[in-house]
């Protein structure tokens, strides 16, 4: 497929049916982040006490404050116990008020919980509090195991079955399980619908970029990735609005489901990326396409073109072996993987204490939300004017160097440290969408999608490992801040040793790899033990880049 950028150019390489494909594969990305973000929400934890409505038989007339004064103990700042309540006794009213209630014991017949902020959460419904109250992480950390699994199994099942199936599948998955979610009559239920949903997520986001990005030329091929991030941070933007106006979370699930259905169903309809199948072999089903994107866009493909493709019949091998026994590819994967991590880890640890600091959690969601929309705009504008390699260096070393100057900031000087993690995680942001174009762009087709998944794997790696590193604040509270500035710094150092992408073709095959790398340091490519499966290949751009390794050689 070294002419498929030829021929993207001929077809339009950024035309109606490219424009088409992005709003349909944007639109679900508003709603991603409700999947992830909402959880915040629905696990909210109110005001309670336990439910003690049975010394209404002995006073009937008692007021609420009366009631649990007499039943419900105090702890030592003085608010009524969360937790404990005084026994039930078969005492007069009078009896309970002269000589009192003295033993306690756990709630017995439930709580009563303040609906001043929410009418139900996960933890009013299910009863998360006290001994049940570590089950609150559980589900946070379902959904992000599943995040993980999903990207790491539908990554690579890109390359077998293709880009549009494994974007169709987790928009399935997304629909069906935030249904299920908002249904589910017990917390267990609920915990797999989260898991389900959540390899819906990690599998969806990634697979789509990748079939955009196959699809677009080289001047606006960032557009989809920085424009899929756009979309989410105007849905974490309205999400805020959905869950102040419902202040349930069941109908917030609901209300997240129905726009996923719309998707499920016009999701069949998109087309497959002609790139895969040309490097599948699959060239009449390759040619339909590119034909059909063409006369969407007005536009005609030479016949000339298609002769060149013709002969590519032999399938060249891709997945994690290829990745990983190249040795370009794998230090290139290791990169690039690094920098994901550790911009997602940064991210998301400021994230969880940037919320502790008192604002309202609706504002704060929608102030998260806000400050992200210009964030992805400025990082489509730096990419296509600075390059991939340049900025991403850029904003790993700059952010990293902000999240230690929080370390020098005055103790309760709250405004100076949340300006600082809030610069600091957009920058994390912009880095975390450079990485994702980054990743596209720097392996070739037979393993691209692979790639790709495994990179959001590490990236939710990151996010599931961040309130862990934020446990290390009871040995000191400088430690967390760092370790994630550390690894920030040594991500966007390590950034230099790879190629710049920016306004190059997307590479089609392994030796692509190779060969650029000889053009940027001057050595010879290493003798690859990739050779056997890919020398039987006829093809010619497959010829024109061992001609020019033999002469470098």
């Amino acid at each position: 497929m070294g002419d498929f950028g030829e021929m993207l150019r001929a077809a339009g390489d950024f035309g109606l049916f490219q424009k088409i494909l992005l709003i349909a594969t944007w639109f679900p990305f508003l709603f991603l982040p409700f999947i992830y973000a909402s959880v915040f929400f629905a696990d909210s934890d109110p005001e309670r006490h336990c439910n003690t409505d049975w010394i209404l038989g002995a006073g009937p007339n008692l007021t609420e404050e009366e009631q649990l004064n007499l039943t419900v103990p105090r702890e030592p700042d003085g608010s009524h116990s969360r937790c404990l309540m005084y026994a039930p006794v078969n005492w007069t009213l009078d009896s309970i008020r002269q000589y009192g209630l003295n033993h306690t014991t756990a709630c017995l017949d439930g709580w009563v919980y303040d609906q001043t902020l929410y009418q139900a959460t996960i933890v009013t419904d299910f009863d998360l509090v006290c001994d049940k109250a570590n089950e609150l992480a559980v589900a946070q950390t379902v959904l992000g195991a599943g995040m993980l699994i999903g990207s790491i199994l539908f990554g690579p099942f890109g390359e077998s079955f293709g880009r549009r199936r494994t974007t169709q599948i987790p928009v399935l998955f997304l629909f069906i399980f935030t249904l299920t979610g908002g249904l589910s009559p017990n917390f267990y239920l609920y915990l797999a619908s989260q898991f389900a949903a959540g390899m819906g997520y990690g599998g969806f986001g990634m697979n789509a970029i990748v079939l955009m990005t196959e699809w677009i030329g080289i001047t606006k091929r960032s557009l989809g990735t920085c424009g899929g991030q756009f979309s989410g941070a105007a849905g974490l933007a309205c999400m805020s609005g959905i869950n102040y106006l419902t202040r349930d979370w069941r109908l917030a699930q609901l209300v997240m489901a129905m726009p996923m259905g719309l998707v499920a169903v016009y999701i069949w309809f998109i087309p497959e990326s002609a790139r895969w199948l040309l490097d599948r072999g699959r060239t009449e089903e390759a040619k339909e396409l590119i034909l059909k994107a063409a006369a969407i866009n007005r536009r005609t493909v030479p016949e000339s073109l298609f002769e060149k493709i013709a002969v590519n019949k032999t399938v060249e091998k891709g997945g994690i072996s290829v990745l990983i026994r190249s040795p370009v590819l794998r230090k290139r994967f290791l990169i690039i993987a690094l920098a994901w991590f550790a911009s997602s880890l940064t991210f998301s640890c400021l994230g969880f204490n940037v919320g502790k600091f008192g604002l309202d959690i609706f504002l704060t969601e929608l102030l998260f939300g806000l400050t992200e929309l210009p964030a992805h705009l400025l990082c489509f504008w730096l990419l296509e004017l600075v390059g991939r390699k340049l900025c991403l260096m850029f904003t790993l070393l700059v952010g990293g160097l902000v999240c230690l100057s929080i370390l020098a900031v005055p103790a309760g000087n709250v405004i100076a440290v949340t300006v600082l993690a809030i610069l600091a995680r957009i920058l994390m942001i912009v880095g975390s969408s450079i990485c994702s174009v980054y990743t596209q762009e720097l392996f070739p087709t037979p393993v691209r999608h692979t790639a790709a998944g495994l990179g959001g794997a590490a990236s939710r790696l990151g996010g599931l490992l961040a309130p862990s590193v934020n446990l290390l604040a009871l040995y000191h509270w400088s430690i967390p801040v760092s370790v994630f500035s550390s690894l920030t710094l040594l991500g966007g150092a390590l950034i230099f040793l790879l190629p710049e992408t920016c306004g190059r073709e997307l590479a089609d095959f392994i030796e692509q790899a190779e060969v650029q790398r000889c053009r940027q340091t001057g050595f010879p490519p290493p003798p690859t033990p990739l050779g056997k499966s890919t020398g039987k290949r006829k093809h010619p751009a497959s010829s024109r880049v061992n001609k020019d390794s033999a002469k470098m050689l």
